[in-house]
């Protein structure tokens, strides 16, 4: 693998539209046949049902940390999708791969997530759990619930009435294995594993010091030093860090130093963020509110929507796990009111 640089770049297109051009990395092909396209590669389809999704237009009113951020600019889920598909692009380019792949995956990545961001995950699966007959707080609690797995769920088999987008197996794969130690089949869904961490350590960092729980000069000096003194130049040492050594190492990877200086943040963010009084007080609402939800809803699954219930084969718990995972954050706020606080004023 090389880094392709501009010039490079500039050449390749000039080929791609050429009339005797033809599209690299095609897919092998699909769960169900599909007609070709004229203009657009598999890839591009991929993307562009995924955009078009319902699931995707949610992203927008999912939280990605800050729950009940004031303010107009701080992250959701869809801006952090945007972002993480950005930086994937650009390293994906710059290493010759495919962008379109790269896209599809990045964009298809998040669709799982629940409202109130990685509180309303652990909220569900131990939801689940107790009304399985296990231990909330119990390791097996936590994998009943996962968002990579619902995201795959999503395109597979709840979105376009029950059918799912089939799309390629190289996007599927991944946005299963995005997360966590999963590794995905191709280079271009391990690229955006990795920019998924360089995008929300970074913004997260971004939005903390936005809400005053944190200063720049509260991070710590040894990232500082190998990474850089501000957000831009983070993200540059962590992106042309990847560039390079991937294409040294034929595989997708950064350096021992980079890495070690980004899971440092990591490790910050859950020291001095994510468990932040502030932030821990809008987690125990949101864990009592999904839990509410998804308990009224397994006594009263007549309820759950019918596009719910017809695709969960009679499991009432999948039901109500698929339509609670699917709500916003404000839907999920409301229905609350409407259920529990039925005197309560609505705007």
């Amino acid at each position: 693998m090389r880094i392709i640089h501009r010039e490079d770049q500039e050449e390749r297109a000039h080929e791609a539209l050429s009339p005797d051009a033809s599209f690299a990395d095609e897919s092998e092909g699909r769960a169900r046949s599909a007609e070709p396209d004229i203009l657009r590669n598999d890839y591009q389809r991929d993307r562009d049902k995924i955009l078009h999704t319902k699931s995707f237009r949610r992203l927008s009113h999912k939280t990605q940390v800050f729950l009940a951020a004031e303010g107009d600019h701080f992250r959701t889920r869809l801006t952090h999708t945007l972002e993480v598909a950005q930086i994937a692009r650009t390293i994906a380019r710059a290493l010759g791969l495919n962008e379109d792949l790269t896209e599809a995956i990045s964009l298809g990545h998040d669709l799982g997530h629940t409202p109130f961001g990685h509180t309303g995950e652990e909220a569900l699966a131990r939801s689940i759990a107790r009304h399985r007959g296990i231990d909330p707080a119990s390791p097996e609690a936590e994998a009943l619930y996962r968002h990579n797995e619902q995201s795959l769920r999503v395109v597979e088999r709840i979105e376009n009435g029950g059918k799912g987008l089939n799309l390629t197996p190289e996007v599927r794969d991944g946005i299963l294995n995005h997360t966590g130690d999963l590794r995905a089949e191709t280079l271009e869904g391990r690229i955006v594993g990795t920019a998924d961490r360089i995008a929300y350590v970074n913004h997260d960092i971004d939005d903390a010091i936005r809400a005053g729980i944190l200063s720049e000069g509260d991070l710590p000096d040894t990232t500082h030093a190998v990474l850089g003194p501000d957000h831009s130049s983070r993200i540059q040492t962590l992106v042309m860090d990847m560039v390079e050594t991937s294409a040294a190492a034929d595989d997708i990877r950064m350096s021992d130093s980079v890495w070690d200086a980004m899971m440092e943040l990591r490790a910050f963010l859950f020291a001095r963020v994510y468990t932040a009084p502030v932030v821990m007080a809008e987690v125990d609402k949101a864990t009592r509110l999904v839990g509410a939800l998804f308990d009224y809803y397994v006594a009263h699954t007549e309820e759950v929507p019918e596009e719910y219930r017809a695709i969960a084969e009679g499991d009432d718990l999948r039901a109500v796990t698929d339509y609670v995972a699917g709500m916003t954050d404000r839907f999920a706020k409301n229905l609350f009111q409407q259920l529990f606080i039925p005197h309560s004023v609505h705007y």
